[in-house]
């Protein structure tokens, strides 16, 4: 059995080493809060990822008409109730159940 001493060293620089690992990020980004470019970015980036995952997630979807009306009809949905509520999660949850149930039911393959 190892020694106490040893392992409560050993506990102990593991602690410190994570607490330094968890801190070190704040410290080092408290500077860049006041920079004008961390500022513009944090007011676009939100639109920014948006439209990324917008386009990734459409990206596979089939030209023909009957492939195309349930990613349509859930993409419509989630942005008008997320322009009508301006919740995010409750019309991303929507707009992903109303996707599931029409390709569950309607365009059942």
């Amino acid at each position: 059995m190892p020694d106490p001493l040893y392992v409560l060293s050993a506990v102990a620089l593991s602690a410190a080493v994570t607490w330094a690992l968890r801190a070190l990020p704040f410290t080092l980004l408290a500077p860049l809060r006041a920079s004008r470019t961390i500022q513009y970015l944090s007011t676009r980036m939100p639109a920014g990822v948006m439209v990324i995952l917008l386009v990734y997630c459409l990206r596979d979807v089939p030209m023909s008409a009957s492939g195309a009306v349930a990613p349509l009809v859930a993409l419509t949905a989630t942005v008008g109730l997320h322009l009508w509520r301006r919740s995010a999660l409750l019309s991303i949850l929507t707009g992903t159940a109303a996707y599931v149930a029409l390709t569950s039911t309607v365009f059942a393959s």
